[in-house]
């Protein structure tokens, strides 16, 4: 067997080389007869066995000089006792078991996982009867992702003995597949790492994986270090665990539609479902929990191949504090990515700034109004009206929810660098205009050629004619969440809006022209009236007309705030929108950092984490004084599933924090590469491709012994004699001669 076997056909050809030389060579001579030939004929005659004979081992010992080359560079590893002798006398079998969660894939009464140990016992029982000289290390994907400092995996660099079979099978027995999504990299980056490998042993990689589609089809990585561990003299092997893509359904995704508002308050949350499978799914329930009570579940008649399915249901969390919501599907072939976590911390109010520039606040009555409306209906939101200087102070205006400017005639620029900081790191601020507003001051200071918070350029005020023909709405709106409710011809409150001044874009403006911004309603001539814009991680919203519907000097703006039950949805709905960014949790995966900051003068340092599932356990972790305060960091967040840190207050208080942490879905595409795929993603790469059911170590010689160095001190040997017998065969004059010469 060869480590490198296509160097070899490369190689081995080139044996012929001093043959060819040899025949050219005899097309040079020309025979030229003259007298005193004879005599040497004659002498020739006599002499002519020897020199044919030494010219042919000359020529022989020159192709095996070539071949031994050849040799050398595919280094041959014999696998029997002759290479022991010859060879080298240590094999070191390196196993990188995949444990991510995709390995959890069952069929029958097995899984991949199962068929991976498999392999794996196989290979230490045959190990464990050769008589020569072997090591073991097996290391898991999930154990590589620490980097160098990774933990050192259980079997390490350890030296096989007839018991050895025994310790691998108890260190497999318990073990699982991870819920982590890690991938070969980080695996192999370890071995070409790993520099305690000794310069006599010959290293095979066993590289035992599903060989999943979305992990290896832009496979760049891997092949860069698998040429690596071949340019290092490594056999690589690889070892595929499953026999077909299964289907499954997975829950992607789960969360609030606009952002869960305060305590009290209804709203609507969105559970999605995604069929990775090739067969349409039909009749997927999904479970729903609120705070661990079972709640109305969800029904999906069926899910196309790779379709995307989002269902929305309603929620209201009743107080205070850390809530969480879970959705579950009934198990399928892949049952780690059928549950969804969201935790979120529901505040009783959400503050909400207003800043409005017409006279006597008319303007952000009505707004406060349709947020606040007070009396035993609970909307969530706390308005609290201030003028425009209140927003250049970055640290006064970072606690509000959401912010909205009414007929403001201009900003000052530490007001305006303030607001653009707000929104880019994840704030909502909405405008609407009114008679104080002022077209170029709005293009040239907030809007600035696209670059600033205005979604859109403005030209002058413009009256919207009445149009006694045209019987169609002043206002349309889209689909959008802001209007979700509203749209089409599901309200027809909507028609009775009346839209009488509003400004006019700027004629050359074109929607389409700036990838971030929407027009979400427009007027009956297909003006623009609402617009919003994405500006870093917050949302901008424009209202191209005024809130109220107060007469000014130049008439009335629109009657939208008048006796239209509309309005109050519409501006709750906004309130939602433009606060959904910095109300949602952060998205936390299965091993992420879990850190908890705190105050020391308010909470004692000694935490309690209960962590996932019924088998979950708790455990105890102090926190530790650093710069910032107290800091606790839970060290395993390796499952999926509901955190909770249970603080002690030096009041003498418990509190309790959630925190969901959810797999990576990337792992939940089952699709896979056979063995022409995989070759096809690896050019260059040497290795041999088995399937873990066909493959049988029993029927393999394991102990390789690579035969390079003893084939150098061969090639040396092979030299020495031929330039001997080179030298033997040629002719040389004596040395007297030479010199009369």
């Amino acid at each position: 067997m060869f480590t490198f076997p296509s160097l070899l056909w490369i190689g081995l050809p080139l044996v012929a080389l001093p043959i060819l030389i040899h025949l050219i060579n005899m097309l040079r001579h020309r025979r030229v007869k003259w007298a005193a030939m004879d005599f040497l004929l004659q002498s020739q005659q006599r002499q002519k066995k020897w020199i044919v004979f030494k010219q042919l081992l000359l020529l022989l010992l020159r192709m095996s000089a070539i071949a031994a080359v050849a040799l050398m560079v595919a280094q041959p590893v014999l696998r029997n006792r002759l290479g022991e002798l010859l060879g080298a006398a240590k094999t070191h079998h390196v196993v990188l078991i995949d444990d991510s969660y995709s390995m959890s894939d069952r069929w029958g009464n097995t899984s991949a996982f199962d068929q991976a140990k498999q392999v794996v016992q196989r290979l230490a029982d045959r190990v464990a009867q050769e008589s020569a000289l072997h090591k073991f290390s097996l290391m898991r994907f999930s154990e590589a992702q620490g980097g160098p400092k990774a933990a050192q995996p259980a079997v390490y660099h350890q030296i096989v003995d007839p018991g050895f079979a025994v310790v691998i099978e108890k260190v497999l027995g318990p073990m699982e597949p991870s819920e982590s999504a890690a991938g070969p990299v980080a695996a192999l980056e370890s071995v070409v790492r790993d520099t305690s490998a000794a310069k006599d042993e010959t290293r095979i990689i066993y590289l035992i994986s599903d060989f999943r589609a979305p992990q290896w089809s832009e496979a760049t990585e891997p092949r860069k270090l698998l040429e690596k561990l071949n340019q290092m003299g490594v056999e690589v092997q690889l070892i595929q665990c499953v026999d077909a893509m299964r289907d499954n359904v997975a829950v992607t995704g789960l969360a609030p539609q606009s952002g869960v508002r305060a305590a009290g308050v209804e709203t609507f949350a969105e559970v999605t479902l995604h069929n990775f499978g090739r067969s349409t799914a039909r009749h997927v329930t999904v479970a729903l929990e609120e705070d661990n009570v079972a709640r109305p579940g969800i029904v999906v008649d069926s899910i196309a191949p790779g379709e995307t399915v989002v269902r929305r249901f309603r929620v209201n969390f009743a107080n205070a504090g850390y809530h969480s919501l879970t959705a579950r599907l009934s198990g399928d072939s892949l049952s780690v990515d059928d549950s969804r976590y969201y935790t979120v911390d529901v505040p009783g109010e959400l503050p909400v700034l207003i800043v409005d520039g017409s006279s006597h606040a008319r303007d952000a009555f009505f707004l406060a109004t349709a947020l606040a409306p007070g009396g035993k209906t609970s909307t969530g939101w706390r308005p609290q009206i201030e003028n425009a200087r209140f927003l250049e102070d970055p640290e006064r205006i970072e606690p509000f929810a959401a912010i909205f400017l009414l007929n403001v005639e201009r900003l000052s620029q530490p007001a305006i660098d303030s607001l653009e900081s707000y929104v880019k790191n994840g704030g909502g601020v909405a405008f609407f205009l009114g008679e104080k507003s002022r077209a170029d001051y709005y293009n040239e200071q907030l809007y600035r050629d696209g670059e600033g918070l205005f979604p859109l350029p403005l030209n002058r005020p413009t009256e919207l004619l009445v149009d006694r023909v045209d019987e169609s709405p002043d206002l349309t709106v889209s689909d959008h969440p802001v209007f979700a409710v509203l749209a089409g011809k599901r309200n027809s409150f909507l028609q009775l809006v009346r839209v009488e001044r509003y400004f006019a874009a700027a004629e050359d403006w074109k929607p389409e022209s700036d990838p971030n911004v929407e027009v979400l309603a427009t007027l009956r001539n297909g003006a623009p009236f609402v617009a919003t814009k994405r500006l870093g991680e917050g949302r901008v919203f424009a209202q191209l007309s005024k809130i109220s519907p107060e007469m000014t000097r130049l008439g009335r703006w629109n009657n939208w705030a008048v006796g239209n039950p509309t309005f109050p949805v519409v501006m709750n709905e906004l309130a939602g929108f433009l606060s959904a960014t910095r109300r949602s949790a952060n998205q936390r995966f299965v091993g992420d950092r879990l850190a908890l900051q705190l105050n020391p003068q308010d909470y004692h340092p000694q935490i309690r984490f209960q962590l996932p599932g019924e088998k979950g356990g708790t455990v105890d972790v102090a926190a530790t004084a650093t710069v910032d305060g107290l800091q606790a960091e839970l060290d395993d967040t390796s499952h999926s599933g509901l955190y909770e840190a249970q603080l002690l207050t030096t009041a003498g208080r418990q509190e309790r924090r959630v925190f969901g942490y959810n797999v990576d879905t990337a792992e939940s595409d089952l699709s896979t590469f056979d063995g022409p795929q995989l070759a096809a993603r690896l050019p260059g790469v040497d290795y041999s491709f088995h399937r873990a059911a066909d493959l049988d170590f029993q029927k393999t010689d394991l102990a390789g012994f690579n035969l390079s160095d003893s084939l150098l001190y061969l090639l040396l040997g092979i030299l020495i004699i031929e330039q001997l017998l080179a030298y033997s065969a040629s002719y040389h004059p004596p040395r007297s001669e030479a010199r009369r010469r």
